[in-house]
């Protein structure tokens, strides 16, 4: 029988997974559906309300905000999140599996830091204040992001759309970076382009574009000066 000690030890776990979910799925700045989330964290043979008692304590702790339907990080969320993954107390209890792993490898990618610093990308902390909320606002600034990865890293013209999408970061939102750069091909501004990453990495694939007409493009060049 595990003890309390274990049990609490478990509980801690599940809620910093959980909230490293809320964070990768957008919740930082926008409602994540309830399903999408209990979805993720959920094993395969429980149920949500098995975990509703860690819900409601991140809520109660003010980690999480419930909206009308699903679930929002306040701030005070990514603070705990930051401080939790510092502590060298730390440690997950079991195999994660590939998407915490990588949820993970995306909060130290994108500005969220395991050492001293910012605690979460700009866009996170201020929330709506630097979202991107317009196509034309999204097109600027993908073709200032292309054009700076261009130069600064000589890509020839054939950028990865996975390095786009993270330099953008959580300043949009998946569904609206894939319409949005999708929508500059349609405006011959960019052309997407298919092949795969340079190592074949299965997060840098799923951060390229698949489409059900196209398939995987994983380049963009850009056609207007």
């Amino acid at each position: 029988m595990p003890s309390t000690t274990d049990v609490q030890s478990t509980n801690t776990h599940t809620k910093i997974r959980l909230l490293l979910t809320l964070w990768d799925l957008g919740g930082a700045q926008k409602e994540v559906p309830t399903g999408q989330l209990t979805k993720r964290v959920v094993p395969k043979g429980s149920k949500k309300a098995d975990f509703q008692p860690l819900f409601d304590e991140l809520q109660a702790e003010g980690a999480i905000e419930i909206a009308k339907k699903g679930y929002s990080m306040p701030e005070l969320g990514l603070q705990m999140l930051n401080d939790s993954l510092k502590s060298p107390d730390f440690r997950f209890g079991s195999q994660v599996g590939a998407k915490t792993a990588n949820a993970l490898l995306k909060w130290i990618r994108e500005g969220g830091t395991l050492g001293d610093g910012a605690i979460a990308p700009a866009a996170s902390l201020k929330g709506v204040e630097s979202a991107i909320v317009s196509y034309d606002e999204f097109k600027q600034v993908a073709l200032d992001v292309y054009d700076k990865l261009n130069r600064d890293y000589n890509l020839d013209d054939l950028v990865p759309i996975y390095r786009i999408r993270r330099e953008i970061g959580e300043k949009v939102t998946r569904s609206e970076f894939n319409e949005w750069l999708l929508e500059m091909q349609a405006n011959d501004i960019l052309q997407l382009l298919e092949g795969s990453v340079e190592d074949s990495a299965p997060d840098k694939i799923e951060d390229s574009i698949t489409t059900k007409v196209s398939g995987l493009r994983c380049y963009a060049k850009r056609l207007i000066p």
